[in-house]
């Protein structure tokens, strides 16, 4: 975890950690041993070399042991989780806990909306997100995803002769479509990501990506913060291919924060992050997408990068959350100061 990780929640916690730890509060963090954090660290141990149902039971008896832990080792106000088997790892006793839905609902098991816990609630990262998910008491206000405006933005270099895709390689990102569309629209195509350790992600690699690369479309692999914020500044456009629901789009907001447009799907919260004609461009159908992306080239750079600076700020996200976290502590702090900036209070988060 840290400025460089691949994916969105762990993306957020890390902005979380380092909001907290700005604001003088301390902030506990449960994430894989070596991963770069404000507060303090309590580390678990790295990926298993192949990410299979014994492997995922045992990460959650290592969180369920970290977690009793932490609460035993350290006065927590808060425990704000981003897992998504979190329900399987939930704190004892009454600690106010926050879990924060960052996939599409259907892929969290239903029971999870009916939870019997005292002080506890869940939140989704976007509007469309929210509305998809059944009726609960457990929900509270979705707060959106942000990204570090103040590093990610426009390179002084000039825009390159590239598109570029970037995330997860997996089935369900669509990199092949993106892929494909790139060679029809005669714009050489950069693929950016990590393949993880599951068996489908990296049949997904061998069977579909390895046999479309070649001079016009190469594939870089996983890359760090600062490659990224180059990747994304340089870029004609960022292409997100995804086949299902996008809960929101981190990537999405930090190319429009480098003023990059981006040519998505129709698929799930896209639409609520990019405007289509002003900051890239929302398509139906693979066949659009490479006329898409031969005209993301005419859109404006400081239309992309206002809108993000705007809308997407990591500092707006965080506010929310903390104004988030004293309305659920505030069945147990009613004597404290009410603003978490001016309180002495502990946040344990696990990712």
């Amino acid at each position: 975890m840290g400025a460089d990780a691949v994916g969105g929640s762990e993306q957020v916690l890390a902005a979380l950690d380092r909001a907290l730890t700005e604001a003088g509060q301390r902030s506990i963090v449960i994430a894989a041993e070596g991963s770069r954090i404000c507060g303090t660290l309590i580390p678990s141990p790295g990926l298993a070399e192949r990410l299979d149902g014994p492997a995922h039971e045992w990460g959650r008896l290592v969180h369920q042991q970290l977690i009793r832990e932490t609460l035993n080792s350290y006065p927590v106000d808060l425990v704000h989780m981003h897992s998504l088997d979190f329900h399987h790892y939930l704190p004892p006793g009454d600690v106010p806990v926050l879990a924060t839905l960052h996939l599409p609902p259907d892929w969290y098991p239903q029971s999870i909306f009916n939870i019997k816990r005292s002080r506890f609630g869940m939140n989704c990262v976007s509007r469309t997100q929210n509305r998809s998910c059944p009726n609960s008491p457990l929900l509270v206000a979705p707060v959106g995803n942000g990204v570090d405006t103040t590093r990610l933005c426009p390179s002084n270099s000039p825009k390159g002769s590239y598109a570029l895709t970037l995330g997860r390689v997996c089935p369900e990102k669509g990199f092949h479509l993106a892929m494909d569309a790139a060679r029809t629209a005669g714009i050489p195509l950069l693929v950016a990501g990590q393949v993880f350790p599951y068996q489908w992600h990296i049949e997904y690699f061998d069977r579909e990506i390895r046999p479309r690369l070649g001079p016009e479309c190469r594939f870089l692999g996983p890359v760090k913060f600062a490659r990224k914020r180059s990747l994304l500044s340089r870029a004609t456009c960022l292409v997100i291919a995804s086949t299902v629901a996008e809960t929101s789009s981190l990537v999405a907001m930090e190319a429009l924060s480098c003023g990059t447009p981006v040519v998505a799907f129709r698929a799930g919260a896209l639409p609520e992050i990019v405007e289509h004609g002003q900051t890239g461009f929302i398509v139906d159908d693979p066949s659009e997408l490479a006329d898409a992306m031969r005209s993301a080239a005419s859109l404006s750079s400081e239309a992309c990068r206002q809108a993000a600076v705007s809308r997407f700020s990591a500092r707006t996200m965080a506010a929310r959350y903390f104004a988030l976290y004293d309305q659920m502590m505030a069945p147990i702090s009613q004597t404290r100061t009410p603003s978490l900036a001016g309180a002495d209070r502990e946040c344990a988060a696990t990712s």
